[in-house]
């Protein structure tokens, strides 16, 4: 059996940490099976939905590497949900319900306050002919409701969550279509799942409830439900929801704004909430090889955006030349710098810039910069003319330590931190060093 896994999101807008997640799960689980990982556009909300959103999620999907075997939209599939639907009328299954949301909500309160679960009282399936023809005359128009076969109780193994067990008596019938016609994602996903022959439902555990109310569905419709998974949801580092600060910026800002490695993302979303350790992998493969629903943990996931830069940091440091070359314009002796003094490879262009310049020199000691600017080395400078330079000024001038060093720097590259001087010093020069010391902006 070939597994088949999707990712199904709706192009109602960007996707987040929270959606990639699910994407790199359920992307590494089929690269591990050799299966299929298909990219479904959940747009049967027509209004809300948008090509720019849904070319933003593949730009998004592509970038990351997660590359799909096949794709398709819901809102090319309504003849199928539609005969779904009739079929689910036939049986008894779903059934039409009148009461404005006002009633529905005045219902739930009137449960609660006499102690009881909100539960739907199924009172749509005990309409007269009279009921039905009163409320159409009033221009009520039903909504559809799943009708859950009760007492029963529904279970599976989830691959994370363990034994699983739902009282469908506790739940309400579900409404899969709305007044207006439309579907609820319920229907849709049930039938898309059938008619790609899904092995594998993995996404988020608020989706828990939702899968005890398919299984039925599934099972209506005359097939048994694929394997069910649903991994802990993401967290701030203490445990609080997600903001937007906190992770629920886009992928998009991540890969355009914040200019991150798109493999640091990788590392950290497919391991976040694993026993694994996260580390700063630049090869995908590692991520698939060890990849394994086993040590996942069923405690909330932290998601800590200052982790994700520590590791993006590590995997620019340990980057080869050969495989950023094409991203960027700079010598591979550049590189070699550059790349143990950067978080981001944004960040190589204020590197650039102190070489290139212009820069305004800091000097608050005119008579030290003077010294060390006679003092300055003769002929090609390498590597080690940073620290002949440097022991020729502390003999003369008599200091060491911060006070020989920072002087130095803040007069060679206007900053007071920055890239070992030692590798810096030959790409800034001896015509730029001299006239920086003597205060000139170049």
């Amino acid at each position: 059996m070939t597994v088949k896994v999707r990712f199904a999101p709706s192009p109602t807008g960007k996707l987040h940490v929270g959606n990639m997640r699910t994407a790199i799960v359920n992307w590494l689980f089929a690269r591990q099976c050799d299966g299929d990982f298909i990219l479904r556009l959940d747009d049967t909300d027509t209004a809300r939905s948008t090509e720019e959103f849904a070319d933003g999620i593949k730009e998004d999907l592509t970038w990351l590497g997660l590359d799909w075997d096949s794709i398709f939209r819901q809102s090319d599939r309504f003849e199928l949900y539609d005969k779904a639907a009739q079929k689910l009328k036939e049986g008894g299954r779903l059934y039409p319900c009148y009461e404005t949301a006002q009633e529905l909500d005045l219902k739930r309160k009137i449960q609660l306050g006499q102690g009881r679960p909100p539960v739907y009282d199924r009172a749509g399936l005990n309409l007269t002919a009279e009921d039905v023809a009163k409320y159409v005359a009033e221009g009520r128009r039903p909504h559809w409701r799943f009708k859950l076969l009760t007492p029963a109780r529904i279970k599976w193994t989830d691959l994370v969550k363990g034994e699983i067990s739902f009282d469908m008596e506790s739940l309400s019938d579900p409404i899969l279509i709305r007044e207006d016609g439309s579907y609820l994602y319920t229907l849709p996903s049930v039938v898309d799942d059938i008619d790609y022959e899904i092995t594998h439902i993995m996404r988020g555990e608020d989706h828990t409830t939702n899968s005890a109310v398919q299984v039925q569905l599934f099972e209506a419709l005359g097939v048994k439900s694929p394997e069910l998974c649903h991994f802990s949801l993401l967290t701030g580092i203490k445990g609080e929801g997600l903001s937007k600060r906190l992770g629920s910026a886009s992928i998009h800002s991540y890969r355009k704004e914040e200019g991150l490695e798109a493999m640091s993302l990788m590392c950290l979303l497919a391991r976040l909430g694993s026993s694994l350790p996260i580390l700063p992998f630049t090869d995908v493969k590692e991520l698939i090889k060890t990849f394994d629903f086993k040590t996942f943990s069923r405690s909330a996931a932290k998601f800590d955006p200052y982790e994700l830069e520590v590791i993006n940091a590590k995997i620019l440091h340990q980057t080869e030349f050969e495989d950023i070359k094409s991203r960027i314009d700079i010598t591979e002796d550049f590189w070699n710098i550059a790349r143990a003094n950067i978080k981001k490879l944004k960040d190589t262009k204020e590197l650039i810039s102190i070489i290139n310049g212009p820069i305004t020199p800091k000097i608050e000691d005119a008579d030290f910069a003077a010294k060390a600017l006679e003092l300055l080395p003769i002929g090609d400078w390498d590597n080690g003319t940073w620290k002949l330079w440097t022991a020729a000024v502390k003999d003369a001038a008599g200091v060491k330590g911060k006070a020989l060093f920072m002087p130095l720097r803040q007069a060679l590259t206007g900053a007071d931190h920055g890239p070992e001087m030692g590798t810096l010093l030959p790409f800034i020069g001896r015509e730029k060093a001299s006239a920086r010391l003597k205060g000139e902006i170049v």
